[in-house]
């Protein structure tokens, strides 16, 4: 078997070298191979000269370029469409989450338990503490898509995700920025997968550090929770 692990990227010139070299040394599950899918959403600061250059000598890396900016879930979309394994796992390339925790989030694929695994933040491991308002806004969103998906998540918008593939080639993704982690519980939800949850430690940013998402990605989290949850 071979796992595809997506990272969307825009302008983190900073933060892509490290986060890809520890997706690069995580250590898999005996018997997984590995295959790198990157997506630059058409960086500007630098991150897209530097994966041209990085992924030219590495066989196991597929480098999709954007010509515009699109938004993480149009990224992810490439990604998905680019990946070949028979699991696909979602990794920002902004350090918040830890690769070595692969393994734990793709326990449940592996024994045939589960279709599709959302790591969650809120059972158990360390995190960082942070924004206040993000937590309660988070647990709203969660409680809306659980209260109308019929599931009982704790984390509907942690980004750590992983899926076997024909669940993806079996959805039909639209969203093209934030929106990707409500539609995507939604459909998963709709299609009757079943869905695990597993604790995954969490380094959240600041704004000053690079944060990007925003007030306004909530409201469209909730507009698309309504939307794929209400008239799929």
């Amino acid at each position: 078997m071979k796992l595809s692990i997506v990272i969307p990227v825009f302008n983190e010139r900073a933060a892509a070298p490290e986060a890809i070299a520890r997706v690069e040394a995580a250590s898999l599950p005996d018997g997984l191979g590995r295959e790198v899918v990157i997506v630059d959403d058409h960086s500007t600061d630098g991150t897209r000269e530097w994966l041209v250059e990085y992924a030219a000598s590495r066989p196991h890396i597929v480098l999709e370029l954007h010509d515009r900016n699109r938004g993480k879930g149009a990224a992810l979309r490439t990604g998905f469409a680019a990946a070949t394994g028979d699991l696909v796992i979602v990794q920002d390339a902004d350090l918040e989450y830890d690769p070595r925790e692969y393994p734990a989030l793709l326990g449940p694929l592996l024994d045939g338990r589960a279709d599709v695994v959302f790591g969650t933040r809120f059972l158990g491991h360390t995190h960082r503490v942070l924004y206040y308002w993000h937590a309660v806004g988070n647990w709203l969103l969660t409680t809306l898509s659980n209260m109308l998906s019929n599931i009982n998540l704790t984390d509907m918008e942690c980004c750590s995700k992983a899926f076997r593939r024909e669940v993806l080639r079996r959805l039909t993704l639209v969203e093209d920025r934030f929106g990707f982690e409500p539609e995507v519980t939604a459909k998963v939800a709709r299609l009757g997968c079943r869905i695990y949850e597993v604790p995954v430690s969490y380094s959240g940013r600041t704004y000053a550090e690079g944060k990007k998402i925003g007030w306004r990605d909530g409201v469209s989290a909730l507009r698309c929770i309504l939307r794929y949850n209400l008239w799929p």
